[in-house]
């Protein structure tokens, strides 16, 4: 059970940190705790404020549920010597200032600007080992942008340098029964609409004049529905637009050369199964490459070679067993995403792509230049 914590950094996790790295570096260039002008706009006086302001940008993380990137961005995170830094002397802080590097919260699932604020609220007390926003979760009532303004406000005056917001697809509605079933008939996908207009302006104006970096990351369909606008995807694109794809088998040389050797050291009987192509094969095609479902499978092909108390080997049809009976609610999912049809696919609503393909291109092509 241990191996559920294995994780093999990928080529796109290490270039998901390098834009991290660039992301936190270039949020401080426009926040110079020198100036005075940094002061009056983390105190709200935008209007008298003469700093260089940032150019708009945050980056984006995609992929299938399960293929790591959420694991991506934490390690990445997890590199850093400490997550708070506490400065003795800061300038204008007479009690020296606790500086937070980063902050990971998840999008809630109601979608909600309230919800969302009160994730930001607690994640940030966790973090900084406070109760400063204790007395505004307690309230019955509150009003979630202004909730959200109040934590910016006490963000910025903590340096915060990246701001990481996953599971994105929830700021969009699911849509009906009835309209998926519709959907399914014509050849055209379901457009996701947004539970809360003025949730995404806010997030848009953040990127705008917080000159904090923001991370987003979450699947497919969410990320396709907030990237239908050019305006919004130029910004929410434009530091880096990393695809996490699941293992394709044969060709894959991540998968064959990297992954796959490293985890069939993790045999636990006496006669295993020998590192090849044709064993690596049979496990892309039992979980279509999705590297969690890789380890849960690994996990049950296990305990199905112990219930059968023969020979202490693994075989491959333990492999085969253990994906038709503890991971059986999964199969049409997998059978879905080998399939790549799209009608089949439109059977989850997180398996089908809704962007276009333009910045991966975009970002690919600069990576080979």
């Amino acid at each position: 059970m241990a191996l559920r914590d294995l994780h093999i950094p990928s080529q796109e996790g290490a270039r998901l940190h390098q834009t991290i790295d660039l992301m936190i570096r270039q949020s401080y260039r426009y926040r110079n705790p020198e100036s005075a002008e940094t002061w009056k706009s983390i105190g709200g006086e935008t209007k008298a404020s003469k700093l260089l302001p940032a150019p708009a940008g945050a980056a984006m993380v995609t992929g299938f549920s399960g293929t790591g990137k959420t694991q991506a961005v934490l390690r990445s995170f997890a590199t850093y010597p400490s997550q708070v830094i506490y400065h003795e002397r800061f300038r204008h802080m007479a009690a020296g200032l606790h500086q937070l590097v980063y902050l990971s919260t998840d999008v809630p699932a109601s979608g909600k600007s309230g919800d969302l604020a009160a994730n930001l609220m607690m994640s940030f007390d966790q973090a900084m080992n406070s109760s400063r926003f204790s007395a505004t979760l307690q309230r019955k009532r509150n009003d979630g942008m202004k909730m959200l303004d109040e934590w910016r406000q006490v963000a910025s005056s903590h340096f915060l340098g990246i701001l990481h917001l996953d599971e994105i697809q929830n700021f969009f509605k699911i849509p009906t029964l009835e309209r998926r079933r519709a959907a399914k008939k014509s050849e055209q996908g379901l457009e996701l609409s947004i539970v809360e207009d003025s949730l995404l302006k806010s997030i848009l104006n953040f990127t705008n004049t917080s000159q904090i970096a923001l991370l987003l990351s979450g699947t497919p369909d969410g990320v396709g529905a907030m990237t239908k606008r050019i305006a919004t995807t130029q910004r929410f694109v434009a530091q880096g637009y990393h695809p996490f794809a699941q293992f394709s088998g044969g060709n894959d040389r991540e998968f064959h050369k990297i992954f796959f050797p490293a985890l069939c050291r993790y045999q636990y009987a006496k006669k295993t199964i020998p590192h090849s192509e044709n064993f690596g094969n049979l496990i892309i095609e039992l979980t279509a490459g999705i590297p969690r479902v890789v380890i849960a499978l690994w996990i049950a092909a296990h305990r199905v070679a112990f219930e059968r108390r023969k020979n202490d080997d693994l075989s491959p049809e333990d492999f085969k067993k253990a994906a038709h009976t503890y991971l059986s609610p999964l199969m049409p999912a997998i059978a879905s995403l080998r399939s790549q049809d799209p009608k089949i696919m439109r059977n989850f609503e997180d398996l089908m792509p809704r962007e276009d393909g333009f910045w991966s291109t975009f970002w690919n092509d600069v990576r080979r230049t």
